[in-house]
């Protein structure tokens, strides 16, 4: 989901906010959380152009962001307008993943995801970075409980998941988890804060 927001007035209220979802499922949801909070949400493709003008916001936020598209991103920005968002990271929870899955192929594991690659992109836009920072954080499963629930809130780490499918992979993790404790894995995150130059 990004989000916009437009304020010449005052930074805690916009003339204008307004939200993209591209997943289909999450359009309503959005709308009526957002609505009551004055936020409209316009259905748009992840991999559709924004549909907004020019120079139309301040600000644009993002939280997991598929793969931003930086010359929209851009577009869309003001002078001056920021851009701030957190990104999930190359090979975000693969530990899991890779449980179930077997080795991932690059192409899979998120590689297009690595900071450097994504600030590269940013650049290209015209965007200056001002601040970037990754983080690996550690995640533990105590019990496969906790790991089913996992797997069927985040339904893209193992997209066709279910416990009947993967039942010799859950005995063998809570096989493991009952002699060598938590199973550890590991989320990648990397906060961008951008900003679109003023003209010379």
């Amino acid at each position: 989901m990004l989000d916009f927001a437009l304020s010449h007035v005052e930074p805690k209220a916009p003339v204008l906010a307004v939200a993209t979802e591209g997943w289909p499922p999450n359009v309503a949801k959005a709308t009526a959380l957002l609505r009551p909070r004055g936020v409209a949400v316009v259905a748009a493709r992840e991999d559709a152009p924004l549909p907004f003008a020019d120079e139309a916001f301040d600000l644009v936020t993002s939280r997991h962001p598929v793969s931003p598209n930086w010359p929209e991103i851009a577009r869309v920005l003001r002078p001056g307008g920021t851009y701030f968002a957190q990104h999930v990271g190359a090979r975000s929870v693969f530990e899991l993943v890779e449980h179930f899955l077997g080795p991932r192929p690059d192409e899979q594991s998120g590689a297009a995801r690595h900071p450097e690659r994504e600030r590269a992109g940013a650049e290209a836009a015209g965007l200056e970075i001002v601040d970037l920072r990754s983080e690996r954080l550690r995640m533990e499963f105590y019990d496969i409980a906790a790991v089913v629930h996992f797997l069927r809130k985040v339904v893209w780490m193992v997209p066709d998941f279910t416990v009947e499918k993967y039942e010799p992979q859950l005995r063998s993790l809570h096989e493991r988890i009952g002699t060598e404790g938590p199973f550890v894995a590991h989320s990648t995150r990397h906060l961008f804060d951008a900003r679109k130059p003023q003209p010379a």
